[in-house]
């Protein structure tokens, strides 16, 4: 079994491809690819992270491509998925809705976890930076205490930015990230030193 973490798919957002510039003539096009993409490097036994922003567009007929996805996925809710705490009551329902569409569990904001015998956490936010010139959603953003951070949000701003490694299809070739491949990112950063 490989872990693999992924951030920001945006199934159904058409302006996404302006926004990034996405390879992809259409939306429909797009969608196809991220399955397909993800599909060539996950398994079925595999576990897989994603970093919050699943799908947008029509709901109805974004979400049902999370069945499409081999392996088993866990979503950490980002601020474009409906279950996402910080919608408040709006929020309230959706997790069901998520699990029914192929999630096995949708986490909290913030995750503990280890990667390659490093104490990390996993959050849709960074610690600082924003894909916006202003920095939004600061109340849930998790709290830099010294460990390395696993996140979306940001698209293309960034890969690495000291010890955040931005996990998102963007800055992956539009696939999930193997943790053989982080925990080598992480060696980089250590040897070339992080603010």
């Amino acid at each position: 079994m490989t872990r693999w973490f992924t951030a920001d798919l945006h199934f159904g957002h058409v302006n996404i491809i302006r926004y990034c510039a996405r390879p992809f003539a259409s939306v429909a096009e797009m969608d196809d690819a991220l399955v397909a993409r993800w599909n060539d490097v996950v398994a079925d036994d595999d576990e897989v992270y994603v970093l919050g922003d699943v799908a947008l567009g029509p709901i109805a007929a974004t979400l049902p491509l999370v069945g499409r996805l081999r392996g088993t996925k866990l979503l950490v809710p980002g601020n474009h998925d409906r279950c996402w705490p910080g919608h408040g009551p709006k929020a309230e329902g959706w997790v069901e809705r998520y699990l029914d569409a192929g999630f096995a569990a949708v986490l909290p904001e913030v995750v503990e976890l280890q990667l390659g015998g490093t104490a990390a956490l996993a959050c849709h936010f960074p610690y600082r930076g924003d894909s916006h010139a202003e920095e939004r959603f600061l109340p849930h953003r998790p709290t830099d205490d010294g460990r390395v951070l696993l996140h979306g949000h940001v698209h293309t701003s960034w890969r690495v930015d000291g010890r955040q490694i931005n996990v998102g299809c963007d800055v992956w070739e539009y696939r999930p990230v193997a943790e053989a491949e982080l925990i080598a990112v992480l060696k980089d950063v250590s040897k070339n030193g992080s603010p």
